[in-house]
């Protein structure tokens, strides 16, 4: 399995867009969290992001193929974690190991050590996926609604 990551430019802004918006409507559906959810995003908010000094997105490509995306905020100051938010993988190549792959070249790139993100606490895969990856849970977690709650998860 090739994998690499591929800098997103301010010109992919509408094909990131539209993956996010697709890659997480299953969760919107789910939990119904129209403040919280990547797929309900403005591409304002993407585009603005892209344009972030500190924000770095990359496309995950899977043998030739765009499977999803990955975004870092890395503001590169000494003790200053760096952010994961969001990392998708669009549904038809889910469970292929290919977020985690994108994790560890994300960690070549920008550093394996002082990360954090969060996941929905319900979705028991997603905090599979960042424990085996090294990550812990923090104890801070984000009650959004009586469905969804987030957990907080650290990796030094």
């Amino acid at each position: 399995m090739e994998v690499k990551l591929i800098k997103i430019v301010t010109d992919d802004a509408e094909k990131l867009w539209k993956m996010q918006a697709k890659a997480f409507q299953g969760l919107y559906e789910k939990y119904q969290d129209a403040e919280t959810s990547p797929a309900t995003e403005k591409i304002d908010k993407i585009i603005t992001r892209l344009n972030q000094p500190f924000t770095y997105y990359y496309f995950i490509e899977a043998n030739g193929t765009i499977v999803g995306a990955i975004r870092v905020v890395d503001k590169k100051e000494e003790g200053q974690a760096k952010r994961i938010s969001p990392i998708f993988v669009m549904e038809e190549y889910r469970n292929k190991g290919y977020a985690q792959k994108a994790l560890q070249l994300v960690e070549k790139i920008h550093g394996s050590s002082n990360w954090e993100l969060n996941t929905i606490l319900q979705e028991k895969g997603n905090c599979y996926l960042y424990e085996k990856m090294g990550y812990h849970q923090t104890g801070k977690t984000e009650t959004i609604s009586n469905k969804l709650t987030l957990v907080f998860y650290k990796k030094e």
